[in-house]
């Protein structure tokens, strides 16, 4: 694609460990349970922060990251969880994390890891260098990407949403016709197939977004995005056919649209991106370990 584009115990600190790291804070006539998975995430993972409350009537918790707060939702059993991005362009190293409950606040760290990621050059043909996008497809992408629905939609990993072959991976740095891309990176994955090769959801949701090249899309090209529900939405654009209408709820494997070469595109391709609270995150974790 082109464009869219904290473990302090309570009181002692403590490292994340190399297993699954489950912190139990005991708090006056109450105890209660935080994991924090995976426990040596890296740039672009999500970190999924899961409370376990031994009180149902205790209000729902929220987790702080870098000043930002996020929301936690029920799955069951007094526990909640929270999914927190990251992305490329954020710092790594020691991570302050903060769960706030109606126990007190628990103060956590997790060291965040910075993998290698590559650079690519790409050259658009002239007809597409020069193309800016529109508001329309900006504001309604942007929009989209910030979807927050109570409801979870997805059940066990995400599928993969066409066979063709990976020709770009999630992170890559880039230049665009010899220039490079400050403050961008490849916001998903890039499966390279025939042009009407299927495509199909990775996961249950509801399709929230459909924008056709020919009303404005003229970046993303044709696209769909699902809402998956808690923050987490799919994007797939530059399709050449959409099966899908806004409102229609989808189960995963089932098409949604077909491989293309609309919008900004060299050729071909799917671009598959994965967005955790308006943040792309890198769907692998996603397809190979899931996500609760």
């Amino acid at each position: 694609m082109f464009l869219s584009v904290k473990f302090k115990q309570f009181i002692h600190s403590l490292i994340l460990a190399t297993v699954t790291a489950v912190l139990v804070v005991v708090i006056p006539g109450l105890s209660q349970t935080v994991q924090v998975t995976p426990t040596n995430p890296q740039l672009g993972d999500t970190i999924s922060v899961v409370i376990q409350q031994p009180n149902r009537k205790l209000s729902t918790p929220t987790v702080n990251m870098d000043g930002k707060t996020y929301p936690s939702f029920s799955i069951g059993q007094n526990r909640f969880r929270a999914l927190l991005p990251t992305t490329p362009l954020d710092k790594s190293g020691l991570r302050q994390l903060q769960v706030t409950t109606e126990a007190g606040i628990q103060n956590l760290s997790v060291n965040l890891q910075s993998p290698s990621f590559p650079t690519q050059s790409i050259w658009l043909p002239p007809d597409k260098e020069s193309l800016k996008g529109t508001d329309l497809e900006f504001d309604r992408v942007g929009e989209f990407k910030q979807l927050v629905t109570p409801e979870k939609f997805w059940n066990g990993p995400f599928l993969r949403p066409n066979n063709g072959p990976v020709s770009t991976v999630y992170g890559v740095r880039r230049y665009y016709n010899g220039k490079f891309a400050e403050n961008y990176y490849h916001r998903g994955v890039d499966y390279a197939d025939y042009n009407g090769s299927p495509v199909v959801a990775p996961a249950a949701g509801r399709v929230a977004l459909v924008g056709l090249e020919s009303q404005g899309f003229e970046i993303h090209g044709s696209t769909v995005g699902i809402d998956h529900g808690q923050g987490v939405t799919s994007i797939f654009i530059h399709l050449s056919s959409i099966n899908v209408r806004e409102g229609d709820m989808v189960k995963a494997g089932q098409q949604i649209g077909a491989v293309g070469s609309t919008g900004a595109s060299t050729g071909p391709h799917l671009h598959w991106g994965l967005y955790v609270h308006g943040q792309a995150v890198d769907p692998v974790p996603w397809r190979f370990n899931g996500i609760e």
